[in-house]
């Protein structure tokens, strides 16, 4: 009625693919929507005194400490999913959630690793369980997976989530981190490049920009590598992980000084760092565990 533009986008393709670019523009808007309607809930989250949330809010307010990915935050937001979950223990996405704490309580090394994965495992689970049609529920059961090295089921239930929802943009990065490693590495830049494309201010941007990195290394593309790598360092919440894949990849580009001060950085919180941290964190191919030896060999974190 007001006749105000609240959203706009340009989409170029051939005339022969009129009928992909519906699918783009349909595909655009629910997760513009949807990622505007999440950032809503989560602020309004906020303001509200814990004891008071309901499960919906209680959620919400889990992703906004989720994602701002330290070791303090994280355990906050394992308490909000499961005090979601106590509210309504149908919550798809809350288990969902939890599963994503523990997720990154492995991968950080934030606790015991195996014990960690075991739950990812087990709440990805419990939300299969209760709602198979759910995609954050096949998301978190694709992650649970990797984390136990099974990449074939991992990359089955992402394509699952992705099947189920195209414009979720979450599933669509899961399925570039795990090709990254040792998947095909151009599904994994192209899966990158359309969920940076569906949610481009999403708070996992870093991830995106990384797996990106990660996957021009595997295909020898070094300073296409440092460049992607750059960028996933440059968002305000990248942790440790993402200035490691920096270090490494701007290590392989033969700009070393650059490498050095990622790789000193990195060592103010965690001294002992060193390319068996960064290797054993991921899933690689043993050309790319070479590779990223090689780098690391450069700059002194072998």
């Amino acid at each position: 009625r007001s006749a105000r533009i609240v959203w706009a986008e340009t989409f170029e393709r051939r005339p022969d693919d009129i009928f992909s670019v519906l699918d783009d523009i349909g595909n655009s808007i629910v997760s513009s929507i949807s990622a505007e309607i999440e950032t809503v809930e989560r602020n309004r989250a906020m303001l509200k005194a814990p004891s008071s949330l309901n499960a919906w809010e209680a959620y919400h307010r889990g992703l906004w400490h989720m994602y701002r990915f330290t070791q303090a935050e994280n355990e906050q937001a394992r308490h909000f999913f499961a005090q979601a979950l106590q509210l309504d223990p149908t919550f798809a996405r809350a288990y969902a959630g939890l599963s994503f704490t523990h997720w990154q309580n492995a991968f950080q090394r934030w606790g015991d690793r195996d014990r960690e994965s075991a739950l990812a495992f087990e709440s990805a689970g419990h939300s299969l369980l209760v709602d198979d049609h759910n995609p954050a529920a096949h998301w978190a059961m694709g992650r649970a997976l990797w984390l136990r090295s099974e990449q074939d089921g991992s990359l089955l239930e992402l394509e699952r989530a992705v099947d189920l929802s195209p414009n979720f943009a979450l599933g669509h990065y899961a399925l570039s981190f795990v090709h990254s490693q040792s998947g095909d590495p151009r599904a994994a830049i192209g899966s990158s490049d359309h969920s940076r494309h569906l949610s481009p201010f999403d708070p996992l941007l870093f991830g995106m920009l990384g797996a990106r990195a990660m996957a021009h290394v595997r295909l020898g593309q070094f300073e296409e590598a440092a460049e992607w790598a750059l960028k996933a360092a440059a968002r305000p919440n990248a942790h440790a992980i993402i200035l490691a894949i920096a270090a490494h990849c701007l290590a392989l580009a033969g700009r070393l000084d650059e490498a050095r001060g990622f790789a000193a950085a990195i060592r103010k919180t965690r001294p002992d760092y060193c390319a068996d941290d960064f290797i054993g964190t991921f899933r690689f191919e043993p050309d790319a565990v070479a590779l990223f030896r090689q780098g690391a060999s450069r700059i002194g974190l072998n």
